[in-house]
């Protein structure tokens, strides 16, 4: 019985490869089976009213005709922010006077505690060009929303707390839609590159 078992195995193997063929062969009539299909642009970015570090209200309105290259993090960080905002000025500094055409801006996770004082104090230390960009929690986490950015707010011993976030540079173009994004491991040189074929 054992033995008659086992013989029918291949048969059965057999069977489950065919009947897997035939449903593949199936799903490539039925659009979006079995398949990536991607159409349209990304739903990402949309239009915000925040402060910069000087107190001046500004609108994404402010930047058009120049792409915004945007990442999203706060003052406080320890390592990522800082490391993913010097990548930003290395590589404008590669760009050279195309980066004129570029507008590096930090939009804080962390409005409570980053004022436009502070963000004007940590910005300058990445060009002068950087623009710092804050607001109360309500406009901040609607831009969060029109990002698609993840940022929590993460108690710390002695009553301080950190910002467990997501951490994307945004390139937006001169009409404030999304061209494209980067992961914050991205080199100067790679970035530099990107940013000459856009510019």
């Amino acid at each position: 019985m054992l033995r008659n078992r086992q013989a029918l195995i291949p048969y059965l193997l057999l069977v489950a490869a065919l009947a897997g063929g035939v449903l593949w062969h199936e799903s490539e009539k039925v659009p979006g089976l079995g398949r990536v299909v991607s159409t349209g642009r990304a739903d990402i970015g949309g239009p915000f009213q925040l402060t910069d570090q000087s107190g001046k209200r500004v609108t994404d309105k402010d930047f058009r005709g120049r792409y915004m290259l945007i990442y999203f993090g706060y003052s406080f960080c320890p390592d990522v922010c800082p490391t993913t905002l010097a990548v930003m000025a290395q590589a404008l500094e590669k760009v050279g006077d195309r980066s004129r055409r570029v507008a590096p801006i930090l939009i804080t996770i962390d409005p409570e505690r980053d004022t436009p004082k502070v963000l004007e104090d940590y910005v300058k230390a990445f060009g002068p060009t950087f623009v710092g960009l804050t607001g109360n929690a309500a406009e901040i986490k609607e831009v969060e929303k029109k990002y698609r950015v993840y940022a929590v707010k993460k108690p710390l011993e002695g009553g301080n707390y950190g910002m467990d976030h997501s951490s994307v540079i945004y390139l937006m173009g001169p009409d404030g839609k999304l061209v494209s994004f980067y992961d914050e491991a991205i080199s100067p040189d790679d970035l530099a590159k990107e940013l000459k074929q856009r510019l």
